[in-house]
């Protein structure tokens, strides 16, 4: 089967190390390239090319080698001038883009040196700027800015018409399945929506499609929201109603653990409501082994499957 994750920072990863696991799925990830904040942003800034981190990130969750290389590509110098702050591995994507001229052809190159199972697709090719307007009418711009204003988002949206990659909308025409999430909302997984033709082939689409919903909120994005706020957000970027499932973690987190998240303002995400027009599944999604609130890939991957098949 034929699945297309669409999102972009850690929670992207986070599903994909599970599903690339599984041979009953060909799995295709369209990873935002919206991120403007720390080594990402520099590099996007000086060499004009669009972001790297979140596509870093997805290689590494993708990757079967957990050798030497894996271990580079997410070395970070110390400090603040010259490499400091900087990823080794968005240094790499950088020369590779420098060398070959093409960003795609670059993410195809180390995909073949960290042996990636499956397909890394940037959502477009453009260096953009993510914008957001707040309920109070403030308009914020450039992603790693977003959630520092702190308050309540309306929309986000581009300041001009970006297209998208044609391999981003081919994988989406073609799914048989299409995962929304983990991550931030309105920085990580609806960046790629707003884009027309991504939004219009997902709208066009007949693929299941399912939305894992974060166990935690995120400060200055979706302080206060539940379940169904999560996916009311989607639904209105997309301009239509269009997820079949969601699933929804229902395992207890100790209040020890929960203390450590009071300093981000964040709180567990709760489902509010009794009727949804989509399915809900509860499951314990969890790893709280390591005293910190993170889904579990291995379980995630096999509730998806049981959804699908």
């Amino acid at each position: 089967m034929k699945v297309t994750v669409i999102g972009g920072g850690t929670g992207l990863s986070v599903i994909l190390k599970g599903l690339v696991k599984l041979e009953e799925f060909d799995v295709r990830s369209i990873v935002t390239v919206a991120d403007d904040g720390g080594s990402t942003g520099r590099l996007r800034e000086h060499y004009q090319m669009p972001a790297m981190g979140d596509i870093r990130n997805v290689m590494l969750a993708m990757g079967s080698d957990e050798g030497l290389f894996s271990q580079l590509m997410n070395y970070r110098f110390s400090g603040s001038e010259d490499v400091g702050g900087h990823n080794l591995g968005n240094l790499i994507l950088t020369a590779l883009t420098q060398i070959t001229g093409n960003f795609n052809e670059a993410i195809s190159s180390i995909c073949k040196v960290l042996n990636v199972k499956g397909e890394i697709i940037p959502a477009t090719s453009e260096i953009i700027t993510l914008f957001a307007e707040m309920d109070d009418g403030v308009i914020v711009r450039g992603e790693h800015n977003i959630p520092e204003y702190r308050h309540y988002i309306d929309h986000v949206y581009y300041d001009h018409e970006v297209i998208a990659t044609e391999r981003a909308v081919e994988v989406i025409k073609d799914a048989d399945v299409i995962v929304f999430g983990l991550g931030s909302l309105y920085t990580s997984i609806i960046p790629n929506l707003i884009i027309k033709e991504i939004r219009e082939a997902v709208v066009a689409s007949n693929a299941k499609m399912i939305y894992v919903c974060n166990a935690m909120s995120q400060g200055g994005e979706t302080d206060n929201y539940s379940v169904e706020d999560h996916v009311r957000a989607i639904h209105k970027h997309l301009g239509c109603d269009k997820i079949s499932h969601v699933l929804v973690n229902n395992t207890e987190i100790p209040v020890e653990i929960l203390k450590k998240y009071e300093g981000e303002y964040a709180h567990m995400i709760e489902l509010k409501e009794t009727e949804h027009d989509y399915e809900v599944i509860q499951g314990s999604y969890l790893d709280l082994s390591k005293g910190n609130v993170r889904h579990n890939s291995d379980v995630i991957a096999h509730e998806i499957l049981r959804i699908v098949k």
